[in-house]
């Protein structure tokens, strides 16, 4: 038993960040995790030739089932942030490694199927072969799957282009701009196809698209709570929290591309762990 579980604590980090792909939210995903677990405890282990593997179709099933069970019963889901002041631990910053806010609200518009194919091909180089498997589909439609979902996350979900202190400083700036109320300053940091994202608990979605209108927004919508703001990182990308000690109100991740600010996405009332 203890080689096993020397074994599967070599993969937890990659089956951590597998199932926190495909579920959003790192509670979840660590409950995932410990299904695995559970199940190779009681599993005959001996013909398992490749753990990771099996371990990452175990992973995938599990969330695969709860990703089917929240569209079954229409639940209502807000992606889980993230977030890392000065002193985030840095199993959080493993976590959010290289996978933006804005991609996981995209992600939730995929079908449970479209999801696992796409994170599994296109994020972690998992075979179609053996996607396949788990979706009990053909090869072909597994690429099919992958395909679809490529297409809808593409464009939607920008990847930021700019080192970690250039967008720092662009998001300094739209805070300031935000809370002098300034609109041509806020204008002069978004993209002209600035794409202005809020989901959460307990509020209406609201998408807005382009500068001046996503200013407006920010403006409208934002500005008398920009005083509460604090820097942090979100999913490891500069970003702020708004609100007062640990249970911020909400909390803003930045997509920045062609040295300007390409996404703005809000999660409000954040569930956050701790």
């Amino acid at each position: 038993m203890d080689e096993l579980a020397e074994g599967f604590e070599e993969h937890r980090a990659h089956l951590t960040r597998v199932a926190y792909r495909m579920l959003g939210s790192s509670g979840e995903a660590e409950d995932a995790v410990q299904e695995a677990w559970i199940r190779l405890s009681r599993s005959d282990s001996g013909g398992v030739t490749n753990l990771g593997g099996w371990l990452t179709t175990v992973v995938a099933r599990v969330c695969l089932d709860e990703l089917r069970a929240r569209q079954a019963r229409n639940a209502e889901h807000v992606v889980e942030p993230v977030i890392e002041f000065e002193e985030g631990p840095e199993e959080e910053a493993m976590l959010a490694d290289s996978v933006g806010l804005a991609l996981l609200v995209v992600l939730d518009t995929l079908t449970p199927a479209e999801r696992l194919a796409f994170v599994l091909h296109d994020m972690f180089a998992v075979p179609f072969d053996e996607i396949a498997g788990i979706l009990d589909r053909t090869p072909d439609a597994a690429r099919q799957l992958a395909s679809r979902g490529r297409r809808r996350v593409r464009g939607a979900a920008p990847s930021s282009d700019a080192d970690a202190a250039r967008q720092r400083e662009l998001v300094n700036a739209f805070l300031a701009a935000s809370r002098a109320g300034d609109f041509e300053a806020l204008v002069a940091v978004l993209h002209p196809d600035v794409v202005f994202r809020l989901r959460g608990r307990y509020v209406r979605p609201v998408t807005t698209e382009g500068a001046d209108e996503v200013a407006r927004t920010v403006l409208r919508r934002g500005r008398p709570f920009a005083r509460f703001a604090r820097p942090a990182l979100v999913n490891g990308q500069p970003g702020f929290v708004v609100g007062r000690g640990r249970r911020p109100f909400s909390v803003v991740a930045f997509t920045v591309v062609d040295d300007r600010i390409a996404s703005v996405d809000i999660i409000a009332r954040p569930k956050l762990r701790g």
